[in-house]
């Protein structure tokens, strides 16, 4: 893969960006663990990249807590939300996205967190404004979240942007999906947790920044 080849790079945030799955599993946590339940890995996997609702339902059924995901949802979200501004990058990012600004790429987020979400888990974070543009998951072009390509196309777009032009950088196997789908190439950097044939559509899988600068052909 060379990165020369696209003149635009879109990047997912939460796992990607920003290193908030902790933030959003203590938040989990603190919920379930009112039932005496345990957040584990082999669950949080299977949600990571769904839609919030479809991922509440996935986790109220699984742990067999007796509330419905809206409920949980509606005690989850402040919790996360008093965390977020507490984010911080993934190791690299930052010097990874100066580095692509640098040579000339137009960068995008393409998230399927909300906006108010975004700007909680962004606004602290000066380097984030040389993103040229954000699409997020309450979008007004965005009808389907990943694995649908609604996101990605829509970013490709806010950038003026060839998909066929546009590298994606995902963790989530919904992400890659959707990135494909939408006609982009498409690296993966997963938890190191997660099975690299759950990414089997990825053009690249890489375990983090540094081998990711290692192994693209500038």
């Amino acid at each position: 893969m060379i990165l020369s080849d696209y003149s635009h790079v879109i990047f997912d945030l939460d796992g990607v960006l920003l290193d908030t799955e902790k933030l959003y599993t203590e938040a989990t946590q603190r919920v379930v663990g009112q039932y005496g339940k345990t957040f584990e890995w082999s669950l949080k996997s299977l949600m990571m990249g769904r839609h919030e609702l479809e991922a509440a339902e996935l986790l109220v059924q699984t742990l067999g807590i007796p509330i419905t995901a809206h409920e949980y949802l509606r005690r989850q979200l402040p919790i996360a939300e008093g965390l977020f501004p507490s984010a911080v990058e993934l190791p690299g990012a930052e010097a990874f996205v100066t580095e692509l600004l640098a040579r000339g790429h137009v960068l995008a987020v393409g998230t399927s967190s909300t906006r108010r979400l975004y700007e909680l888990k962004t606004s602290h974070l000066p380097w984030f404004e040389g993103f040229s543009a954000v699409v997020s998951g309450d979008h007004p072009e965005v009808r389907e979240l990943k694995p649908a390509p609604d996101i990605f196309l829509a970013a490709a777009r806010a950038v003026a942007a060839d998909p066929a032009h546009c590298l994606v950088i995902e963790d989530s196997p919904a992400g890659v999906l959707a990135a494909r789908a939408a006609g982009m190439s498409v690296v993966a950097i997963p938890d190191p947790a997660l099975p690299e044939d759950r990414f089997a559509q990825a053009q690249l899988i890489v375990r983090s920044y540094a081998e990711l600068r290692a192994r693209l052909k500038c």
